[in-house]
């Protein structure tokens, strides 16, 4: 039995980031920031009550009589008591010898076009593991998508703005201070926004210069929470990220024994942190110069995703699903399915969700490999950040005044390329069910090239077809008449007719 070290890294990652936006969100209340307070607290307690819901829906407690459970839920410590659970059993499973197990029926992956059917003896405790992980794996997934990803943007669009304002008061208390000291101005220059305090002229310069320490000290405190605090929200995000992965795809390969290598995680991850700190950085980078546009394009971002798989359903006719859960209503059936466009959305916005929602499966996924959609989301993503980078270098103020602007633009579109390198490896190297792909990434890639290349190929024989003719029609004019050997009739195709052939 293996050991639950995803369940470990997903309540340490919930566990860790939930205290530090706590404590950031402490610190903007101190600095009387009322609006970073507000959204700090909201991008972190929202994912934290999704996450008590899924970990309650995948569990089935709702139905159950556990009000211990539920009341634990209700205080925001679930997914403690869910590893708390996980390790008992864990730790039991070693000594105790089930007496009741179940066999389940697994293919292994082909080898030399063939494919073994394998048994396999599954115990309770096993069983247990397997859904508390699946669990955990989709709550990494709510958590780094609906909470951890805004709340990245978000605290990095706050240091952009505070690295302006600090800018701004160090200038004006370097200018302002030793010419109050030589007694060239009024102290009244020296405001709040120089010294942090008010214009008190009973206090001293000593006194105000310990102020301005004071709160350059808690500025830098404050700015070595907010670093660890973006660090284990990337974290959070490319773990989920890694997780929505390899949920997808043993949720397509459902039926075979998958086996993800070590390699395969390291490339995962390389590609998911170079996809996703690129995207949030140009997001922020567009936000500090045109606030408003931000709000259009995060909007026809969000809404394309959110209504594509609705759109797809509406046009294939397929009845209303009505067999995700039993427990569940109609109206419920609904809340659960746009949670799930929701949180496809939210996934979509950052980097690939590696999965195509098809509501009219009963899986609701689509469990084919379609190669072309992928390499449109990664074209079009491509060409937004650029032109989304192009818009920030045009209007681009002075905070970015010792910004190399070029090199920034190029660094950040290499990384994506990256990003896209490390996919393709991936998908061509390390996938755990590469076997089974009806066309490998170069294969598909080789097709598209050749789609792409051959209206020029084809209108290059046409060309040379009919310099061919026109040649041979000037060789017969200058056939004389009085030859007595009569030239053998030869069929000449003229160039449409090859063309068309």
């Amino acid at each position: 039995m293996k050991f639950p070290a995803s369940v470990l890294a997903s309540v340490f990652l919930f566990v860790a980031e939930t205290t530090a936006a706590l404590y950031l969100s402490s610190t903007y209340r101190s600095g009387g920031d009322g609006i970073w307070q507000a959204l700090t607290l909201l991008f972190s307690l929202m994912p934290c009550a999704l996450v008590q819901l899924t970990l309650l829906f995948v569990h089935r407690d709702l139905s159950r009589d556990r009000p211990l459970v539920l009341l634990l839920h209700l205080l925001q410590l679930g997914p403690l008591f869910r590893c708390f659970e996980v390790f008992c059993i864990y730790c039991q499973s070693s000594h105790n010898e089930e007496p009741y197990v179940s066999i389940t029926k697994k293919r292994q992956m082909p080898k030399n076009g063939l494919s073994e059917e394998i048994e396999k003896e599954v115990g309770q405790a096993e069983g247990k593991l397997f859904t508390h992980r699946s669990a955990f794996s989709r709550a990494s997934v709510i958590q780094a998508f609906l909470g951890s990803a805004p709340q990245l943007t978000l605290q990095l669009y706050i240091s952009v703005l505070q690295q302006n304002v600090t800018v701004g008061r160090t200038t004006h208390a370097q200018v302002c201070l030793p010419m109050v000291q030589l007694g060239l101005v009024p102290r009244s220059l020296l405001g709040t926004g120089a010294t942090g305090c008010d214009n008190n002229p009973w206090l001293s310069l000593v006194e105000r210069q310990e102020s301005t320490k004071q709160r350059e000290h808690l500025c830098v405190q404050c700015s070595s929470v907010k670093s660890f605090f973006m660090t284990l929200s990337l974290l959070s995000i490319v773990y989920g990220a890694l997780r929505c992965n390899i949920l997808a795809i043993k949720i397509k390969y459902d039926e075979y024994e998958v086996k993800v290598k070590p390699l395969a995680y390291v490339c995962i991850f390389l590609w998911r942190s170079f996809e996703i700190a690129t995207r949030v950085i140009v997001l922020v980078l567009f936000t500090s110069v045109m606030k408003t546009w931000v709000v259009l394009v995060v909007l026809i971002n969000f809404f394309s995703f959110f209504l594509y798989p609705w759109i797809l359903f509406w046009f294939s006719g397929s009845p209303f699903p009505e067999n995700i859960e039993k427990a569940l209503t109609r109206v419920g059936t609904t809340i659960a399915l746009c949670f799930l466009t929701l949180l496809y959305a939210g996934i979509n916005m950052f980097c690939w969700s590696a999965v195509q929602l098809k509501i009219d499966n009963p899986d609701l996924i689509s469990k084919s490999q379609n190669w072309y959609r992928l390499l449109v989301y990664y074209m079009i993503r491509f060409i937004e950040n650029a032109i989304l980078l192009l818009l920030w270098y045009i209007f681009k103020t002075d905070i970015y005044m010792y910004v190399c602007a070029p090199l920034l633009i190029l660094q950040l579109l290499v990384g994506y390329c990256a990003a896209i390198l490390f996919m393709l490896v991936f998908y061509q190297f390390f996938h755990p069910c590469k076997k089974l792909f009806s066309s490998s990434v170069s294969e598909s890639f080789r097709a598209w090239l050749r789609c792409v290349c051959w209206p020029c190929r084809r209108q290059e024989p046409c060309e040379s077809t009919g310099k061919t003719d026109l040649k041979l029609s000037t060789d017969r004019d200058e056939t004389p008449s009085s030859s007595k050997i009569s030239p053998e009739p030869t069929q000449i195709l003229s160039g449409d007719d090859l063309c068309s052939a």
